[in-house]
């Protein structure tokens, strides 16, 4: 089978698996017990005198989809999630518009931290593969399996606890200044102080991930750097460098490519704990209050899109081993 027809195949199964994945999520949230309407209607009255009178009850049903036999309701269901008309929120809202709103913080956060996490540790484990079996490997492989051990909510509250309380350096929550609500900031001070409050939430995620990735990097480098295309190299007397960077880890590359592409389709969860611990306003914290106030259009939505970006990123990953891996037969 030929690059075209593999392609071809792969879009096929692609699709196929997004249907299925879109089945699967619209058949969880309609088994719930009671219905998305009651629970949101006992919540907003938990506590109050008001009523809701039969048209207020009415006008929800026709706003949230309700009162459908099940098959119209998929029906519906599938025509929102693929023209990306996710509907509103109980709590907030044009879901779009809410996910808008969080997702560029999310992305700045998990960009910054799981980038700067896989390009360190790629290049950190490829160094101490190379040193295997000196001092310097071993303090670099038990610094990152503590590193990646140590629950990340605990980090996060000792670097809020040094940095914030202590020292008073940086911000204690939030993703920029509370003042600018009332002072729209110049584009050098909008920079300042996003930057300044991304500080202590992106080093507590690089110190968790980059121990994972240095770990993953050196396992694989381990597996190919006493191939005899290396030794033949050595031999060439190529430099160490490029025998490392251009040799070693192109053939070792597989792996890492198959991480990297998850960890992409990944990224727009965001960091529940650590957005929770630093009340940074991302898809994480999005995610644990929709789940907290059962607002599931948000809960849907986000499995939806999570689960359709992973799929792509497993697509993408398959034709990319075909580029940096001429072995690789597509059949």
């Amino acid at each position: 089978m030929g690059l075209k027809e593999y392609v071809i195949k792969r879009i096929f199964i692609t699709i196929l698996l997004i249907w299925v994945i879109a089945t699967v999520n619209f058949l969880i949230f309609n088994a719930l017990p009671g219905t998305s309407l009651q629970r949101y209607v006992v919540r907003s009255l938990a506590g109050g005198s008001e009523t809701m009178s039969t048209q207020d009850i009415d006008d929800l049903k026709r706003m949230f989809g309700f009162g459908l036999p099940l098959h119209e309701k998929y029906g519906v269901y599938l025509k929102s999630m693929f023209t990306f008309n996710f509907g509103h929120s109980f709590h907030q809202g044009a879901v779009i518009d809410t996910i808008a709103r969080h997702l560029p913080n999310t992305l700045i956060l998990m960009g910054t931290s799981e980038m700067a996490a896989i390009i360190f540790g790629i290049l950190l484990g490829v160094i101490v593969a190379y040193k295997r079996g000196g001092i310097l490997d071993s303090t670099i492989v038990t610094s990152s399996l503590l590193a990646y051990s140590v629950p990340v909510f605990w980090l996060g509250w000792i670097m809020l606890n040094a940095f914030s309380v202590s020292l008073g350096w940086f911000p204690i929550q939030g993703f920029q200044p509370t003042t600018w609500g009332f002072n729209p900031p110049n584009l050098p001070e909008y920079i300042v102080g996003r930057i300044h409050h991304l500080v202590l939430p992106a080093t507590t995620l690089f110190i968790f991930l980059v121990g994972g990735w240095i770990l993953l990097a050196r396992a694989t480098v381990l597996e190919t750097i006493t191939e005899d295309y290396v030794v033949t190299a050595q031999a060439k007397g190529l430099k160490t460098r490029t025998v490392l960077f251009k040799h070693v880890l192109k053939n070792a590359s597989l792996p890492l490519v198959t991480s990297v592409a998850l960890t992409l389709g990944f990224l727009i969860t965001g960091a529940i704990i650590t957005e929770t611990v630093f009340s940074y306003e991302g898809m994480g914290l999005l995610t644990i209050n929709a789940i907290h106030d059962e607002d599931l259009p948000i809960l849907q939505a986000v499995f939806f899109v999570i689960s359709i970006l992973v799929v792509l990123a497993n697509f993408a990953a398959d034709l990319i081993y075909g580029i940096i891996d001429p072995r690789i037969k597509y059949g």
